[in-house]
């Protein structure tokens, strides 16, 4: 166990760079980067005409500035040279300024960090301590009324994608019933509030994003959790474990729902992704400033040091996520031996 886990942690450094490589000639050879706008906001504060003739380029500026902000922003180098540059801040986590917040791009991610992982850890329990539980009555109550009710209900609720419910709790439950806040994480009088007003105010807050972060997952972990259970209950061991004499639920909640277990320790390991999952649509639809408005913004914007960071910072945690997966298979199930 202890080779194979030495072992994904050096492949993490080939998977890295792999990664950061594609990304990197990506967002640098993609048009309409931060010199261009740049260019574009001399040019309109001077008229909007192009001067061409004079200066030699689309832009009515002297070459002299156009290579200025290139040396300002370090384009002035072949793209191999940028990367290695990027890449040897990179492990230090210096990501340098945002070009937009003209602001140092590790504090901007920081600032944003506690709010993407209060939804995300938040939404992480509820779903698994929701979806488990479904599951495993869904399953020991197979084609009961119990069963098929849930069933539907679930297929309805995976029918619906994430933007379109945002909409429609936004339009009705928050503007034509008044029911919740249709946007931001408090209302004015926040912070004039005591501990448990606030927290009220929070979870008031919270309700319409919680919903729209959980129903992506639910369904899909709910039917996986009740399937894993009925693929154990059909096994031979939990027949002969009945033909013992064991009751039911000994059977089925001590024997079979741990080995069932098994198959969802594979999205366990996404904890760690939490810290910086952030959804660009439920943020964007309730103004939410996270991650995921972070990186719409910054990909808007083309601010490559933000995207970059973000894209460095995301791969390393959910490659960390699936290392955790593998370890949580072993506590789940010690029979298993990745060596």
């Amino acid at each position: 166990m202890f080779k194979y886990i030495l072992k994904r942690l050096l492949l993490i450094i080939p998977t890295l760079i792999g990664i950061t490589v594609a990304c990197f000639v990506i967002t640098i050879t993609a048009p309409g980067g931060p010199i261009e706008q740049k260019l574009a906001q001399l040019r309109f504060a001077g008229g909007g005409e192009s001067n061409q003739s004079s200066s030699g380029n689309d832009y009515g500026v002297p070459q002299e500035v156009i290579d200025n902000l290139k040396k300002q922003y370090g384009f002035d180098k072949p793209i191999p040279i940028q990367y290695l540059i990027w890449l040897k801040n990179a492990v230090t986590f210096d990501f340098g300024d945002s070009f937009i917040h003209e602001e140092p791009v590790t504090q901007l991610i920081l600032e944003r960090v506690p709010i993407s992982l209060q939804f995300g850890l938040i939404s992480f329990i509820l779903t698994y301590l929701v979806c488990i539980t479904l599951g495993v009555a869904m399953a020991v109550r197979k084609d009961s009324l119990f069963d098929i009710s849930s069933s539907i209900v679930l297929i309805v609720l995976y029918s619906i994608p994430s933007l379109m419910l945002g909409i429609l709790l936004k339009v009705f439950a928050g503007g034509l019933w008044d029911l919740f806040p249709i946007g931001d994480l408090y209302s004015d009088m926040y912070f004039e509030k005591d501990f448990w007003a606030r927290a009220l105010d929070r979870i008031h807050h919270f309700i319409l994003p919680m919903l729209c972060y959980m129903i992506g997952s639910f369904t899909v972990l709910t039917q996986f959790m009740k399937n894993s259970l009925l693929e154990e209950i059909n096994k031979d061991y939990v027949k002969t474990a009945r033909a013992k004499g064991l009751s039911k639920k000994v059977v089925h909640y001590k024997h079979a729902l741990r080995n069932a277990l098994v198959p969802i320790a594979t999205s366990l390991g996404n904890i760690f992704g939490i810290f910086l999952a952030g959804s660009i649509i439920i943020e964007k639809i309730f103004n939410i400033p996270g991650i995921g408005l972070l990186a719409l913004d910054s990909a808007t914007a083309r601010d490559y040091n933000v995207i970059m960071a973000l894209i460095f910072i995301q791969s390393l945690i959910f490659i960390a996520g699936r290392i955790a997966s593998d370890l949580i298979y072993v506590v789940i199930d010690p029979r298993i031996d990745f060596s």
